[in-house]
């Protein structure tokens, strides 16, 4: 066995290897012959076990933390294996000069780290965040999968804690920066908005000290005050900023009206609800701060289709359902309720799962949220799970999605339009099959 700390250089040693063989795996199943394996560990899962499995499933070497118990010089030890991949990932993207955009926000930042690759990938070789892996091992993973000839990368990161991005900031460097939003997400972790805008910051913070560009969405007076101090920055907003866009139509796609001089060009998008706003725009600003023609710009955008059960529109019979079940917060569910409100049709049916991970605000913002409903008409109202169950109200309710699930098949509407949201671990999108 090799063993490497990577207290000092030696980092340089490994990642020699890993031009060698430029592809890394965490998970067996997934496992490709001449692999780097990292056997990273959790509360409930250990890859140092499968330590053996992954040599004879081809892998060119294994990164471990703990002795496998038989000598093989193809395990390398290490004191800490995630460490070991985040090092690795830093001293990647430390051999590129490329420009590195990250995004984060509360709200949108995987539909905006979709629209702002589909933009820039028209002109200039881009990799970006494989579906949501924006974490701390899904960061490093994505820099690891940058070859060598990008010409631009596109980060995205996910927090439900204070320091998390500034962490991620270390070994991403990024030059450029999109915070989509500050909204009501991770409260149990962030403890406030206040905290949110704090955690969510620290991207802004790395930029204003190196001397970085940051896009920023100028109707949001946070993000203004938030963005002093940062060297560069490029606005877009619905009026007063470098691109100015606004609502065009929004039923059942939403359409957007761009200013281009004294006239205005339609975009066209696949995207559900006034709230894909800021993040169509954040696309356009980036497309066009790197030189994107407009043309290439509006066609990206044109087809581009949501996927992962985000702002999905699904025809299904005579009915349709807006499918946006991916995640959900007191944010982005408001957003989605009072859009699905503003649509046309009579017959709306709502099925919404609970919100998770909102610490002691849970029970209120969950009594928000049925006060909101309270505003409008609605054919049926079926909620789903959580804080929903604690709380009196005059809608249908289910445990789980499986139970909504069941008794959707036993009631089949027609004629009708369907707004299917809630955070993911209710696994709403279930439901969608059986409208």
């Amino acid at each position: 066995m090799i063993v490497i700390t990577f207290a000092g250089m030696q980092i340089d040693k490994l990642y020699q290897l890993f031009l060698q063989y430029p592809s890394v795996q965490t998970d067996t199943r997934k496992l490709k012959k001449d692999d780097i394996f990292f056997a990273l560990k959790g509360p409930n899962f250990n890859g140092n076990l499968f330590a053996k499995q992954a040599l004879e499933a081809g892998a060119a070497y294994v990164i471990a933390d703990e002795p496998p118990g038989f000598e093989d010089k193809r395990i390398i030890l290490t004191d800490d294996v995630l460490t070991t991949l985040q090092q690795l990932a830093g001293y990647h993207r430390s051999r590129f000069t490329i420009p590195f955009v990250a995004i984060t926000g509360s709200n949108g930042k995987t539909t905006t780290k979709e629209l702002v690759h589909a933009v820039l990938s028209s002109t200039y070789k881009t990799y970006t965040t494989r579906g949501n892996l924006n974490n701390h091992i899904g960061i490093p993973l994505t820099i690891l999968n940058i070859k060598p000839d990008a010409e631009i990368g596109i980060i995205e990161m996910g927090a439900n804690h204070l320091k998390e991005i500034e962490g991620y900031c270390k070994y991403t460097e990024p030059t450029h920066g999109i915070i989509t939003n500050c909204g009501k997400a991770h409260l149990e972790g962030f403890g406030s908005v206040e905290g949110v805008r704090k955690a969510k910051g620290e991207l802004y913070d790395y930029l204003k000290l190196h001397d970085g560009t940051a896009f920023v969405m100028w109707d949001y007076d946070y993000l203004r005050e938030m963005s002093k101090g940062i060297p560069h920055i490029f606005t877009y907003g619905t009026s007063g900023t470098e691109v100015v866009g606004d609502i065009y139509k929004t039923d059942p796609f939403l359409e957007v009206a761009l200013m281009k001089k004294k006239e205005k060009v339609i975009i066209r998008s696949a995207l559900v609800g006034s709230y894909n706003l800021p993040n169509l725009l954040a696309a356009i600003a980036t497309g066009r701060y790197f030189n994107v023609t407009d043309d290439k710009i509006k066609a990206a955008i044109e087809a581009y289709n949501p996927s992962n059960s985000r702002s999905q529109l699904i025809d299904k019979g005579n009915n349709k359902i807006i499918l946006d079940a991916y995640n959900a917060n007191p944010s982005s569910m408001k957003a989605a309720i009072e859009n699905f409100a503003g649509t046309t049709g009579s017959n709306k049916i709502l099925v919404l799962g609970a919100m998770m991970e909102l610490g002691k605000e849970s029970a209120k913002e969950h009594e928000d949220l049925i006060e909101l409903l309270k505003h409008y008409l609605w054919k049926e109202v079926i909620l789903v799970g959580g804080d929903f169950a604690r709380i009196i109200h005059p809608f249908r309710f289910f445990n789980t999605a499986q139970e909504a699930r069941e008794w959707l098949l036993q009631h089949p509407a027609e004629n009708s339009v369907y707004l299917v949201k809630g955070s993911r671990s209710m696994q709403m999108e279930t439901i969608a099959d059986v409208l």
